[in-house]
């Protein structure tokens, strides 16, 4: 397997609706995502791995990523490639379309609950099976993107987000319902970015707490709201996390996979590691990849992933 590393630029000043068609199975790929993200599966497999567990979607899924680092693989159905239509969005866009809905449909988005359903505790991301209408609305948008003047036609990617958005709020069951209407805050958007950037650097709490303009204590206060855990402990677990699918992924020494990882001690490193998975580095790539012999160290390669917007 291998790891590529992707990234959905924030420069684009309006929704953009993407379409990917994968034709191989390349392994788990680390994405780092800027924008808020709306996908729908089309056809195949995603596995999307979250800490230590996965979920898995089919054909028929829909599904929500917040911003910064995922880790998934998309999984072709036989000779079918795998299908996956994505809208992107920023806070001020999300804004924009519930202000628009609100006053040229006179449409009234009461406030999420803060009580959440078990789907959507995960808040940077959320799964759940689309409902008829949504199935619908997402097979029309991919015979829109087989029109060469809608992949670039900013006014209509506009027009199927409003639609989309307002298929998924007015339905109270829908699990990313809260999160959504959650990501038109802009301040929060930019607390996690800056955190999400400097995940793998050599960078102290203060320094962390000084990069996103709060004091100490508003900053770790802030920190906890949005991650649910402190600072250091969450900071471990997200470079551990991507310890674990370098070990499965490559063929770098346990110390190499450490220092990647911004622990460069490989003792502690080690010590780490199992205490979260309850092994070893080494026993963990062995138990996952006991007939796999070494590779050359991956290098970063042109994604093979097609992609048309």
């Amino acid at each position: 397997m291998k790891i590529e590393n992707k990234e959905v630029s924030q420069s684009t000043v309006a929704p953009i609706v993407v379409k990917y068609l994968q034709p191989f199975r390349n392994g788990i790929q680390a994405h780092n995502v800027a924008r808020h993200s709306i996908g729908f599966v089309r056809c195949g497999r995603k596995h999307i791995y979250y800490g230590d567990s996965c979920k898995e979607l089919v054909a028929g899924d829909l599904f929500y990523l917040g911003i910064g680092s995922h880790y998934f693989e998309d999984i072709p159905d036989g000779d079918k490639p795998y299908e996956q239509i994505s809208f992107f969005y920023s806070p001020e866009e999300i804004a924009s379309v519930l202000m628009t809905l609100n006053l040229t449909y006179n449409y009234r988005i009461d406030a999420p609950h803060h009580h959440s359903t078990p789907a959507a505790d995960e808040s940077t991301c959320i799964c759940c099976t689309a409902w008829p209408t949504v199935r619908n609305f997402f097979n029309s948008v991919a015979q829109y993107m087989r029109d060469e003047h809608f992949m670039h036609d900013s006014t209509a990617h506009n027009i199927k987000f409003v639609e989309l958005i307002y298929l998924l709020l007015t339905n109270p069951d829908c699990p990313m319902r809260r999160r959504i209407i959650e990501s038109t805050d802009t301040s929060t958007e930019n607390f996690e970015q800056t955190i999400h950037r400097h995940i793998f650097e050599n960078i102290s709490i203060e320094e962390l707490s000084s990069l996103c303009h709060r004091s100490l204590t508003s900053f770790k206060k802030e920190f906890r709201r949005h991650f649910d855990m402190p600072p250091h402990r969450w900071l471990t677990r997200q470079r551990l996390l991507q310890a674990r699918l370098l070990l499965i992924s490559t063929s770098k020494s346990v110390s190499e996979i450490g220092n990647d990882c911004n622990i460069p001690n490989t003792s502690h490193f080690i010590k780490l590691f199992k205490k979260e998975y309850g092994t070893t580095p080494a026993l963990y790539r062995q138990q996952h990849c006991p007939t796999t012999t070494p590779q050359p160290t991956i290098v970063p390669t042109t994604p093979t992933t097609a992609i048309e917007v």
